[in-house]
Parts: C-alpha cells; structure tokens; sequence
C-alpha cells in the first residue's frame, strides 16, 4: 500500500511538471487577436513551440524565416511581423 500510495503521488507530480505551463495563454492570445496578418502567422507557427526554457528569440526566427521561405510573409515585412509576434509570445511564457 505504501508503494502505490508513492506510485501515485509520483505519477500526479510528474504529471504536473510533464505538461506546458503557460503563464497566460488567454492574454497571449487576445494579443495575437490584435496583431496585423503576418505577425499572426508566426504567432501561430511559434505558440505551440513556447515553453519554459525554450529560447524565444531563436524559435520566432526559425519559424519566420520558414514562412518567408515558403513565400507566405514578405521579407521586407519579416522582422516588424516577428517582433509584434514575439511582444504576444512572451505572455505565454
């Protein structure tokens, strides 16, 4: 009994800890509601990315440079839409 008592308390901390924490996904994504089209692409190409130790600068940049590459943003537009996307991102953080 004294095992399985263990077993679960283990399982529910791991639980906890395996699952992304979002310190506020709610205003993350009233931010991106707000955000021109572009900035909203990346903001969807990155959101699923965010998570604690994650370095945010390198995703955004990874993820826009994609979308410029497959010809969905503009590269004149890029940075401006990366970083209106990443002032959003990092209320998810």
């Amino acid at each position: 009994m004294r095992y399985l008592l263990l077993a679960a308390a283990s399982a529910v901390v791991l639980g906890v800890h395996a699952t992304p924490s979002f310190a506020d996904l709610a205003a993350a994504d009233a931010c991106a509601a707000r955000l021109p089209a572009d900035a909203k692409l990346i903001y969807g190409a990155v959101i699923g990315s965010v998570a604690p130790g994650v370095n945010l600068v390198d995703t955004v940049k990874l993820k826009t440079r994609s979308l410029v590459m497959a010809g969905k943003i503009q590269q004149a537009e890029a940075q401006t839409a990366a970083q209106a996307a990443g002032a959003c991102l990092k209320q998810a953080l």
